[in-house]
């Protein structure tokens, strides 16, 4: 289950949903949200509010593995075990219309250390973090919400500018990645991120050795429905190497593609040993953060950490967040 804000009434609410569909699934399930800061952050207060990643990157990296603690301890006694965060994109082009100020920095080394403490404070307080979006979404000019855009770099600029803070991701041991609808033609001249067995296995898994899970971005982006069904998108990205597809506003969508690959899953012994390593993949992960809140929303108002959250937002002073009517690309 991912939330967004069509989906969040209020924190008490999303205490109660994320408890009753845990029972259903004994614990073994997903409950995800995207809760960077800045622009993306779903959950109101009493939640803390956290400024853009670019303001963030104005602190220290022990600053911000506290602030991942304070706020993952908050996110998992709701209930939430998976945060679609931090990004590890590069800001690397200033013509970016959807990443901007939800990257640290344009320093690949400084993105690298200030996301990789945000995400292991996440984990250290019970929830996978995900470096998202690989392999780097940072050189874009186009909204892959809308249409699929294109990063015409050698392989040399890739790895030295957009890779090297997943590289770091994958080493200091952050849960989760996400990819990207992104068309590299160094390394794959026909198929995005999300779709590309070169980058996803070849790049991500041989040679960076990611051993966690791999999420797809959401399939029904304009990136992939311009040019794919709900259906080739979903085999070919778990075919790629995806382990996890969102598929995050239509249930028609989510119902043909999980009927494309079970067909997928009968007609091929290829496909069906690809589908067993991404399913134990997820329960390995969910059985280490497990979707298992407090017992009750005034225990979860109890156990908040009022004095840290205050003495982090001394820490973090002056460090203003994007106005909340900003527009938010990832909640559609």
């Amino acid at each position: 289950m991912i939330l967004f804000r069509r989906s969040i009434e209020s924190v008490e609410q999303v205490h109660a949903l994320a408890a009753e569909v845990s029972a259903c699934a004994a614990g073994d399930v997903w409950i995800g949200v995207d809760q960077e800061g800045g622009r993306v952050a779903r959950l109101p207060a009493p939640v803390m509010k956290l400024p853009a990643a670019r303001n963030l990157g104005r602190a220290s990296a022990e600053v911000l593995r506290e602030t991942g603690v304070c706020l993952g301890r908050q996110l998992a006694g709701l209930g939430i075990n998976l945060n679609f965060a931090p990004v590890f994109d590069v800001d690397s082009n200033p013509q970016n219309p959807v990443i901007g100020d939800r990257s640290f920095s344009s320093d690949p080394s400084q993105v690298a250390e200030f996301a990789c403490a945000f995400a292991l404070g996440l984990q250290a307080a019970g929830v996978a973090a995900c470096a998202k979006h690989f392999p780097g979404h940072g050189d874009t000019h186009q909204d892959s919400h809308q249409r699929l855009p294109v990063v015409d770099r050698s392989v040399l600029e890739l790895m030295s500018l957009e890779v090297p803070p997943f590289a770091a991701a994958s080493t200091a041991g952050v849960a989760a990645m996400m990819t990207a609808h992104v068309l590299y033609p160094a390394w794959d001249p026909m198929n995005p991120a999300t779709l590309s067995a070169p980058i996803l296995t070849g790049l991500l898994r041989e040679t960076l050795g990611f051993e966690g899970v791999l999420f797809s971005d959401d399939l029904e982006m304009g990136a992939l429905m311009k040019s794919h069904s709900i259906q080739e998108a979903s085999v070919a990205a778990v075919a790629a190497g995806c382990d996890a597809l969102l598929i995050c506003h239509s249930e028609e969508r989510q119902l043909l593609a999980a009927e494309a690959l079970s067909h997928e899953y009968e007609r091929s012994h290829a496909f069906r040993t690809r589908v067993q390593q991404a399913a134990g993949r997820g329960q390995k992960l969910r059985q280490r953060y497990p979707a298992c809140g407090t017992k009750s929303y005034p225990e979860w108002l109890n156990r908040l950490n009022f004095a840290q959250s205050r003495s982090l937002a001394l820490s973090l002073g002056g460090l203003e967040s994007v106005p909340a009517d900003a527009a938010d690309p990832t909640d559609t």
